[in-house]
């Protein structure tokens, strides 16, 4: 992983925090100074933070674990897609069900999607059957144009909500939020859930209620988007590491089972060979027999 200096992370604007009357006391820590009436956040623990939560994802991502984006202020949005399709593009994963592991919530933040996943994923199964129908020309050609321009509409809807975590079946292993008292009802629900988390926390949030929390401006554009592509970058590393041990796996498997295959074929050719042994022993000592009397 490379390492961020403190310059790229002033160009940014990652210092620059929230007015003082709107603080919360328990950011005090991370807090380098108040300068204008706005809090001024210790870039050295920006630093901090941000490689320990690098680390943090890298790790999970060798191990195959999967992690869930939620990015839903406006100024996250695009940018949080574009990492997205960076990594779908890097595991030729467009178009498909996604799996490189990476999931995300980037329009509302929908609750029960961790806490009453069962209830939730009914929506999910909407949502495929729509895709399908739409898809289906049989299918088309036996409803109106009017059902069909609303299941269009629904789909969309659907999509808008839960397409970056349709395909999640489980509990993810940890959550990236950006602006985490903004996400204040994902931070709970992972809580209760026992997901890890990484956020931007902002001088106006809690950090002890996130795992691994990173200081910093998570307004700014600039900062979110430094941010966000160091996480993915630490993402991507883990996630190509898993992959190729992954494949060596696979291809141990494959040579030890064509091992076992040609070690099998040896032995029922021994035990062809058997039964002649057999015979010519038994020959021998009828002939050593005849030769005596």
């Amino acid at each position: 992983m490379r390492e961020i200096t403190l310059e790229e992370l002033l160009e940014a604007g990652c210092h620059f925090g929230h007015q003082v009357t709107r603080s919360n006391p328990k950011a005090r820590d991370f807090v380098f100074e108040a300068r204008d009436n706005i809090h001024i956040i210790d870039l050295a623990k920006t630093k901090e933070g941000l490689e320990e939560a690098g680390v943090f994802i890298k790790e999970l991502a060798q191990k195959g674990g999967n992690l869930l984006i939620v990015a839903t202020k406006r100024q996250a949005q695009g940018i949080i897609q574009d990492q997205i399709k960076r990594v779908k593009d890097m595991f030729n994963t467009v178009g498909k069900a996604p799996n490189d592991g990476l999931f995300y919530v980037t329009n509302r933040w929908i609750g029960g999607v961790l806490t009453n996943l069962s209830e939730v994923s009914k929506n999910y199964q909407k949502l495929s059957d729509l895709k399908e129908k739409l898809v289906s020309p049989e299918e088309k050609a036996k409803y109106t144009k009017r059902e069909i321009g609303l299941w269009e509409k629904e789909k969309q809807r659907l999509e808008a909500l839960y397409g970056g975590v349709a395909e999640l079946k489980e509990k993810p292993d940890a959550m990236f939020i950006i602006d985490s008292h903004l996400e204040d009802p994902a931070v709970k629900e992972a809580r209760n859930m026992g997901v890890t988390t990484v956020a931007i926390v902002d001088t106006n949030a809690d950090p002890h209620i996130i795992d691994y929390p990173i200081p910093a401006n998570d307004d700014a554009v600039g900062s979110i988007e430094l941010i966000s592509a160091y996480i993915i970058d630490a993402w991507i590393e883990g996630r190509k590491v898993f992959e190729a041990n992954t494949r060596k796996q696979a291809e141990k498997e494959t040579k030890l089972s064509e091992a076992k295959s040609a070690s099998g074929g040896k032995d029922k050719k021994t035990e062809a060979k058997a039964p002649e042994k057999t015979k010519n022993k038994s020959k021998l000592k009828k002939e050593t027999k005849a030769k005596k009397k």
